[in-house]
């Protein structure tokens, strides 16, 4: 039923006893009230009441709505209301809590005060639907005294003070956890200071302009010379972006104030946030807030500057990171991921008749091992900076490895004998004087097919080491023929090394030495042969210098010694002459490895042959190369008893008085002196009558390889050599066809 109207009169006594106070000269943000009611009276009653009134130095502003739909539309288009008196019975009984439902429901407005107010106390709420509809206070109109309605409203609107307090406070650390993870994803300096500054401005509540910067540590590739520039600006800053502090203006020296006292300050209507960061690399974020801060915002965005500083730090992180991996340190070059980047960017581009070139400084570690690294360094920056104003624009300077640069660039520019008359002139490292020369290898991008970066950096390098194969200070141009040859060269390597491994198509062949005047058997040299995949011999030049470029050549050495050996212990049990030797070839690699003499006391161990029966072979070169290691490991081979004979003799360059500290026991006349014998302008005979008498007066026994003719085993008798092996008594062969050769001489 409806209510009289006697019944809900509101008649509010002033029980103030006073006057009540003039309001202030200064304006502040008023509460805002709403007052719903039916009745007119109602409205001006509580306004009367309450005018001039202020509540913690506010003023209130009233806001009439006479029904509950009307309230609603009030509600909806004003976010402000702290307070709404509501009538319990306007148009309908239950249209105040309908409207109760809908605001705290529909609206979400849980912050602001509903108190309710009615002249019937036959139509108080319950307080099951007190608590149910979440209202706030209930009053009725008859003990409603103008300071109870002051103390009630001043209630609510504290309460109302608080809750968006608390509420502000809570969606401010909720965007500052969604802002932080966010920082912590950013990779790019510029893009992580953009994101700083957004959410800076939306937990201040502001529009104004801003911008962050950092220390230059922190963001090396930003150009600038004082610690601190902008890295992140928007607004009327954003044409700051890289620039120093010290040219943002009156912004740029407050924020530089923050900076050097490393606490905020605030001017008028902006604040420098400063933001501590680790190992001294701090940051100031300047914000325009027109207005100054409430201390809350301000202590919030305080808190998120903290967030600021770790994502700060992260991003620096992030872009060294991305400068180490795509910058040479040493020169601020491109690397080679760099450059393989850059070469993939120019293939996207389409452009044509450009080339790759790679530049190899030659002898570069020896340099480097002379004067030091510290120089070595010194020189490379040297040649950096010559190339780079050699350099026109548009083309890529990079060091793809240690003395290695690499060059992007049209193909007539990238000219080899341009580049190279470049190294003509001596580079000056402190008080030395470098003459360098450089080798090159280049590829035309237009005849490389469809290849990338990566593929195109393979193809020049190919090129670069054949260049490096033959005199150095000159250059080769890549072709299909050497990815053919090193596919080639991969390949065979890939099976000598499962041949090595698995001992699968290697075997040992003999060849006879004899003694020229009677014809007896005197030893035998063990030469290795190797059937490839398909069955085949491979020349023995093709993978022995594989063998020992990989390495290969110790464990594969290892197995010839001791088949060899055991292979003379095997025929001896067939009849083979007991006094008989075995010549086994050995290659520097070999005499370098630690426990070379160690595998040879181990297979003579296990066969028992004696070792004044071995002899090791080693070339003129070899015995060359290092003289201290070789004399070392050749004396203490001699203490063990095995022989030793220099082989392709005459080929090399030792002197006499090196050759008379070797611990040797047989010269061997290389196959080429032999072969000239035949020829009567030719110059064998002499030299094997050298190479002959050198023996005999150092006490050194001679045998000659390669000997194929009657005429020349002849010669060589007259000449005084004792002994001889070639074709003329037989190939090599296997060891079951050496047994029968022997046999059949018998």
């Amino acid at each position: 039923m409806s209510a009289s109207p006697l019944s809900d009169e509101l008649n509010i006594i002033d029980d103030l006893g006073c006057e009540p106070p003039a309001a202030p000269a200064e304006q502040a943000r008023p509460w805002r009230i709403l007052v719903v009611d039916d009745d007119p009276e109602v409205h001006n009653a509580t306004a009367f009441a309450l005018q001039d009134i202020r509540i913690d130095g506010r003023p209130l502003a009233f806001i009439h709505a006479h029904s509950a739909e009307e309230a609603l539309a009030a509600i909806v288009a004003d976010e402000d209301i702290a307070v709404a008196l509501l009538d319990v019975v306007m148009e309908r009984e239950s249209a105040g809590l309908d409207l109760v439902r809908k605001v705290r429901q529909d609206l979400g407005r849980s912050a602001m005060r509903i108190i309710l107010r009615t002249g019937q106390p036959g139509y108080a709420p319950e307080m099951r639907v007190i608590r149910e509809y979440d209202i706030n206070d209930y009053k009725t109109k008859s003990e409603l005294t103008r300071v109870r309605l002051l103390t009630t409203l001043t209630t609510a609107v504290r309460s109302y003070e608080q809750l968006c307090t608390i509420m502000n406070a809570r969606r401010s650390l909720a965007l500052i956890v969604d802002t932080a993870a966010d920082l912590l994803s950013r990779r790019d300096p510029g893009d992580f200071a953009a994101a700083a500054l957004a959410g800076a401005r939306k937990l201040a509540g502001v529009d104004g302009d801003g911008f962050l910067c950092a220390q230059r540590q922190r963001f090396a590739h930003y150009p600038g010379d004082t610690p601190l520039f902008v890295v992140g600006a928007n607004g009327r800053f954003a044409d700051r972006l890289g620039q120093p502090l010290r040219e943002c203006g009156a912004p740029g020296e407050l924020a530089a104030q923050a900076a050097a006292e490393r606490r905020s300050v605030d001017g008028s209507g902006e604040t420098a946030f400063f933001i501590a960061g680790e190992n001294g690399h701090d940051a100031v974020l300047y914000l325009e807030t027109k207005a100054p801060l409430t201390a809350e915002a301000r202590q919030i965005i305080e808190v998120f500057c903290v967030n600021i500083g770790v994502g700060l730090e992260n991003a620096g992180l992030i872009a060294d990171l991305s400068f180490s991996a795509y910058t040479d340190r040493l020169t601020r070059l491109a690397n080679r991921s760099g450059f393989v980047a850059r070469i993939d960017d120019h293939l996207r581009s389409g452009t044509s008749g450009w080339a790759v070139a790679l530049l190899d400084i030659d002898h570069f570690s020896e340099l480097n091992d002379a004067l030091g690294h510290h120089k070595g360094d010194q020189l490379l920056i040297s040649v950096a900076r010559r190339l780079c104003n050699a350099l026109t624009p548009g083309m890529v300077l990079a060091r793809v490895s240690g003395d290695v640069f690499g060059l992007l660039g049209p193909d007539e520019t990238l000219d080899p004998r341009l580049l190279l008359e470049h190294f003509k002139t001596p580079f000056l490292v402190d008080e030395y004087s470098l003459p360098i020369k450089a080798t090159l290898g280049l590829t035309r991008l237009d005849e490389a097919g469809d290849s990338d970066g990566i593929d195109l950096l393979k193809a020049t390098n190919i090129a670069l080491n054949r260049a490096k194969s033959g005199d150095r200070g000159r250059w080769h141009y890549y072709t299909e023929d050497m990815a053919r040859e090193t596919r080639g060269r991969l390949d065979r390597l890939h099976d000598l090394r499962v041949a090595v491994t698995q001992q699968r198509g290697l075997e040992l062949h003999y060849q006879p030495q004899i003694e020229l005047i009677s014809g007896r058997l005197i030893g035998a040299e063990a030469l290795i042969r190797w059937r490839g995949p398909d069955g085949e011999f491979i020349r023995p030049d093709l993978f022995i210098s594989l063998a020992e470029y990989s390495g290969l050549i110790v464990e594969l050495g290892a197995w010839v010694f001791k088949t060899a050996v055991a292979q003379l212990r095997d025929w001896e049990t067939k009849g083979l002459p007991k006094g008989m030797h075995m010549a086994i070839n050995v290659s520097l690699v070999q005499f370098r490895d630690p426990l070379f003499i160690d595998r040879l006391r181990q297979a003579l161990a296990e066969t028992g042959i004696a070792p004044q029966r071995i002899e090791l072979e080693i070339t003129e070169s070899v015995a060359m190369l290092e003289a201290d290691t070789v004399i070392g490991i050749l004396s203490e081979l001699k203490e063990i008893g095995i022989q030793i004979a220099i082989d392709d003799f005459g080929t090399g360059f030792s002197s006499l008085a090196y050759l008379h500290r070797l611990p040797i026991d047989r010269l061997k006349i290389d196959r080429a002196f032999v072969r000239d014998l035949d020829s009567r302008s030719g110059s064998g005979a002499s030299i094997a009558q050298t190479v002959i008498g050198l023996g005999r007066s150092l006490g050194l026994s001679v045998i000659a390889e390669g000997v194929e003719t009657e005429a020349q085993a002849k010669l060589l008798m007259d000449l005084g050599c004792p002994l001889a092996q070639g074709f003329l008594y037989s190939r090599p062969v296997a060891p079951d066809a050496f047994l029968a050769w022997v046999q059949a001489r018998s």
